[in-house]
Parts: structure tokens; C-alpha cells; sequence
């Protein structure tokens, strides 16, 4: 058999399995995963405390405190603690603009500042913690986390608390959004969150492996102190750490659809390429917990195949979509250039068929995913999510990039990070702007 035999077929079985996966994946954005019933009898609502990391957020911290103060509600009361992380810029002027006794201010400074998110969160949690163990609240409290660019979707409170109704649940997940998708890059990271992670994380909840994001993830603070003094570590993807801890210690995590939270997209390739990078960096580190996963008894096969496909696909599909990409690429200029190359024939009749193969194979998934986007969504006219749905190739070739630049780091012992700069914001609409006020309490 002929090295062009070899790459037809190769090709043949690409265009049947790849779309076809993202087909049947693509099915579960319209699953809606139900929280049960509730099995917690109390004549207490839930008790909220939305934290977020913050270091030199200037630009839109003032936006994210108003939006999360706003998920206040009869059934859901809300506080809120920002982690002034030693910022030096506008930051803690900024805060000190919002008069509400539900805002808590937490200022570190150096040398205990700026010793990575992970820290930042335990900070907050342990202020939390104390806290509740003095009002007799630990059991019925739940910590929240935003981002400094995150945004809260009014009501979604009432989604996650119906999910808190099962003893058995140690967190929620929420969906994930990007809010400035004006910008053809950040609208291919909405498509990625919003319908391939959405579809992958209600799977997930039918399996019963539903991982924490960075950004949206809610947990009991009775869970948390079971993890210790401080549940987050310094894994650059603490979120994903932190939510295999609390399926190790036996806690479900459940994804909830509705309740969206939205954050800033990038809108430029190095950012991205740097924060991927990081990403697979932390998944890397993550990588420590398949022994623990195998061993542990209540985590059946079918999540441990789940628990094995996430943690380890990144690192089988970086090396593959380079290959594809260069035999693809081989291929076409055999074909389009009447030399062969490396065994791959030049033009014949066959050159259109094989051609249209590998064109289908790239951009079939892309626009299987811009159609679920238009669909599911229906925010944003047809031709943007078919273009999007185009380009979606190259976004995947940028997170092996990305993949293969943290094994590069990780191997050269490289773990420090540049913090991303957020892109300054109007006021959120809805939302009334705060007064100026004395400086919030700090602790």
C-alpha cells in the first residue's frame, strides 16, 4: 500500500470520526441536567459570599462588585469580599467609590501579596470561615468566585441553591460567556465556552465529573474546610485542582446550564497563546492525580475514562493536530504544485476528492459548532457564527501551540506569570453606579 493510500485513508477515517465526535458531543448543549430533589430541610436560605481576586483591576472591578452585590436577593442574601491583592494602581480608589455594607475589603500587601490566585482565594476563605463558625452559619454557606472581569446573570443564584438541595453536593459549576465578542477572537473563545466546554461539562454531569472553572464555580464552605486551611494550592489551574479534590474526597460538582457567568475575551494572539499556555501548564501539574483517581473506590470507570480523557487528551491531541496539519499541508502542495512529496502523489484524478477530504475534516467540526452557537444562542446573526465556525481550525491549532509551549516551560522549570491587562469598560448596564463613599471596611 502507497504512502498516498495510507494518507487517503487515514484522512477518510479523520472526516468520519472527528465531526462525527463533535456531532454526537454537540448534542448534549441542548441536555439540562436536573438538580433532583432536595434532601436539606431548613428554614434557612443559603448564604452567599461571592469572592474576587483582585490585582490592579481598575478597569473593571467596579462593573463585577456592582453586578455580584446585585445577585442579591430574599431567598439568595449575598456578601461580597474583594481580595485587593497589592494592587498599585486605581484599584482600592475604585473600591472605596461603593458604599455597601455587604462589601468586604481584604487589602495584602508584599511580601504576602501577590503569591498567586490560589492564596488570594484561601485568604478570603479563611476570613469567611471565621465568620460563619461565629454566627453558626458554616453549614449553609456557600463560596462563590468572580473573576475580576466576571459578570453574574440576575436569578442564577436560584439555579445553583436547587442543585445546594442534595447533601451530596460539594459544588456548582456555572456556564461561561464572553461579553466582548465584537471582536472575532474573543467570539471564537464564546464558542468554546459557550456550546464545546458547554456540551463537554453537561456530559460530564451524567458521568458525574463536572470540573471547576476559574471563574463561576460555587462551593460549600463546609467542603472547603474539609480540604484544610487552604483549599486552593499554587497549581496554575487551582480551579481544575480544587475540583479533583473535591471529587477525591467523595463530593459531586454539578454544572448548571442557566446560571451564566460572563468574562472578557481576549482579543489579541500573544495574550491567548500566554494563557493557554499556562492552562496546559496546569494541567500538566494536575497530571499527579491519575494515580489518586484510579485508587479511589467511589470513582467508577466510566468517570475514570472521563477523568483520564481530560486530563490527558491535551497531550495526544497537541502532537496530533501538528502531524494532520503538516500532512495536510504536504498533501496540497503535491497536489496543487504537480511535484510529488515524501510519497504523496502529485495531481491525478484523484486530487479533488482528496482535497475536498481534508477541507472537510478541518472546517466540518468548526461549523457544526457555529451552527449550535446560532441555534442555542440566537445573539448573533448567521454568517458571524459560519465564519467563526471557518476559522475554528486555527484556534485549535493555537491551543496545541499553546500545549507544547507548557510541556517546554514545565520541563524548564519555568511556573512564574505576567497578569493579564483587562480592557477598560463602560458601566454595566442595569446596574446603578455607586456613589462616592468612605472607604469600605477592611480587614
Amino acid at each position: 500500500m502507497t504512502d498516498t493510500t495510507h494518507f487517503a485513508t487515514f484522512m477518510l477515517v479523520l472526516l468520519v470520526f472527528w465531526p462525527g465526535y463533535n456531532l454526537v458531543l454537540a448534542a448534549f448543549v441542548w441536555w439540562r441536567p436536573k438538580p433532583g430533589g432536595s434532601d436539606v430541610l431548613s428554614r434557612h436560605p443559603l448564604e452567599y459570599w461571592i469572592v474576587i481576586p483582585a490585582l490592579n483591576e481598575e478597569r473593571v472591578v467596579a462593573n463585577t462588585v456592582r453586578a455580584a452585590l446585585a445577585l442579591d436577593g430574599a431567598r439568595t442574601p449575598v456578601q461580597v469580599v474583594v481580595v485587593d491583592d497589592g494592587s498599585d494602581d486605581r484599584t482600592p480608589h475604585v473600591l472605596a467609590q461603593i458604599d455597601d455594607h455587604r462589601l468586604h475589603v481584604l487589602r495584602r500587601t508584599l511580601p504576602d501579596a501577590r503569591q498567586g490566585k490560589g492564596e488570594a482565594l484561601n485568604h478570603a476563605f479563611r476570613y469567611i470561615r471565621d465568620l460563619a463558625e461565629e454566627a453558626g452559619t458554616v453549614h449553609r454557606t456557600i463560596v462563590g468566585v468572580i473573576d475580576g472581569d466576571g459578570r453574574g446573570e440576575p436569578g442564577m443564584l436560584t439555579e445553583i441553591g436547587a442543585y445546594f438541595g442534595q447533601r451530596s453536593v460539594g459544588a456548582v459549576q456555572c456556564r461561561v460567556r464572553i461579553h466582548n465578542r465584537t471582536n472575532l477572537l474573543a467570539f471564537l473563545q464564546d464558542l468554546e465556552f459557550s456550546c464545546v466546554v458547554d456540551a463537554s461539562q453537561s456530559l460530564r454531569d451524567v458521568v458525574g465529573t463536572v470540573g471547576l472553572g476559574g471563574n463561576g464555580q460555587f462551593v460549600r464552605l463546609k467542603t472547603l474546610m474539609d480540604l484544610g486551611s487552604a483549599p486552593w494550592s499554587s497549581c496554575l489551574v487551582e480551579d481544575l485542582e480544587l475540583g479533583l479534590r473535591v471529587h477525591l474526597a467523595g463530593q459531586r460538582i454539578r454544572y448548571a446550564t442557566r446560571a451564566t457567568i460572563t468574562q472578557q475575551g481576549l482579543v489579541d494572539v500573544s495574550r491567548l497563546l500566554r494563557q493557554r499556555t499556562r492552562w496546559g501548564q496546569g494541567n500538566l501539574q494536575c497530571l499527579g492525580y491519575v494515580p489518586k483517581l484510579v485508587r479511589a473506590r467511589h470513582v467508577g470507570s466510566v468517570a475514570l475514562l472521563e477523568f483520564l480523557q481530560y486530563l490527558l487528551t491535551p497531550w495526544l491531541v497537541a502532537p496530533m493536530t501538528l502531524l494532520v496539519t503538516g500532512l495536510v499541508g504536504v498533501n496540497f502542495y503535491a497536489q496543487v504544485s504537480g511535484h510529488s512529496v515524501g510519497g504523496f502523489a502529485a495531481g491525478g484524478s484523484n486530487a479533488l476528492p482528496a482535497l475536498g477530504i481534508w477541507f472537510l475534516a478541518l472546517v466540518l467540526p468548526g461549523l457544526i459548532w457555529g451552527v449550535v452557537h446560532r441555534v442555542r444562542h440566537g445573539d448573533e446573526p448567521l454568517w458571524r457564527c459560519l465564519l467563526v465556525g471557518l476559522v475554528y481550525p486555527g484556534f485549535l491549532v493555537l491551543g496545541s501551540v499553546s500545549t507544547l509551549r507548557a510541556l517546554y516551560r514545565h520541563v524548564a522549570g519555568r511556573n512564574t506569570w505576567a497578569k493579564t491587562e483587562r480592557l477598560a469598560e463602560k458601566d454595566v448596564p442595569g446596574v446603578a453606579a455607586a456613589p462616592a463613599a468612605p472607604v469600605p471596611k477592611i480587614a
